[in-house]
C-alpha cells in the first residue's frame, strides 16, 4: 500500500494536487492547510499518504505532516464519516482547532464546517472526545478560529481582497481576526 509520496508537483488545486513520483502522476486529494504547504509548481513535495481502496475506486489522500495522517484516520473511524467528510473537517478547522473544539464539545464550531450537521458533530464529539484527550499537537492550543463557509460572505470578502491584490495569506490572516472578535460563524 502507498503510505507516502514524494515527488515533483505538477498541478495544485485546494483539494487536490498531482505529484509525478517515478514518471507517474499521483492525483492526492488534500486538506486546503496542505495546499498553503506543498510550495510552488514543479518543487519537491513529500506527503503522507492514506490509500483508501474501495471496489469502485482507488484514491489517495495526502497529508503535510503525520499528525494530520493520524487525525485523518480517526476521523474515518467515526460512523457516517468517510474520506470526502474528513478532508473538509480538516479543510474546515486548523487542526488544534478542531481537535480542541471535539475535546470540548464545541457542537457550534463543528456545525460551522461546510458538510457538518449537528448530529455529525455529536457524533464526534460522543465517538472521538476520548481518543483525542491523548492526541498530542505539536503547537500549543489556542482560541480557534472559525471555520470559512464556501460561498459565504466572508468567502465573497476573501475573494475580493485577493483580486484587489491583497496577498491571499494576509487576506486569510485578516478575516481570521475578524472572525475571532465576531462569533463562531460569520457568513
Amino acid at each position: 500500500m502507498i503510505a507516502h509520496l514524494r515527488g515533483r508537483l505538477l498541478s495544485k488545486a485546494p483539494n487536490r494536487v498531482i505529484i509525478e513520483a517515478g514518471g507517474v502522476g499521483y492525483e492526492v486529494t488534500i486538506p486546503v492547510s496542505t495546499f498553503y504547504e506543498v510550495g510552488d509548481l514543479d518543487a519537491e513535495v513529500s506527503l503522507h499518504i492514506y490509500a483508501y481502496v474501495r471496489e469502485e475506486a482507488f484514491s489517495l489522500f495526502g497529508f503535510r505532516t503525520a499528525q494530520e495522517k493520524s487525525l485523518f484516520e480517526k476521523l474515518l473511524g467515526v460512523a457516517g464519516v468517510g474520506p470526502k467528510l474528513a478532508i473538509t473537517l480538516l479543510s474546515g478547522l486548523e487542526l488544534p482547532d478542531l481537535v480542541s473544539a471535539i475535546r470540548k464539545g464545541d457542537v457550534a464550531r463543528l456545525v460551522c464546517i461546510p458538510g457538518v450537521g449537528r448530529k455529525t458533530a455529536e457524533r464526534l464529539i460522543v465517538e472521538l472526545r476520548e481518543k483525542l484527550a491523548t492526541f498530542v499537537l505539536e503547537e500549543p492550543e489556542r482560541e480557534p478560529a472559525p471555520a470559512i463557509a464556501p460561498g459565504s460572505v466572508e468567502d465573497d470578502v476573501l475573494s475580493a481582497l485577493v483580486n484587489l491584490g491583497y496577498a491571499r495569506a494576509s487576506a486569510e490572516s485578516a478575516l481570521r481576526e475578524a472572525r475571532v472578535a465576531s462569533g463562531p460563524c460569520v457568513g
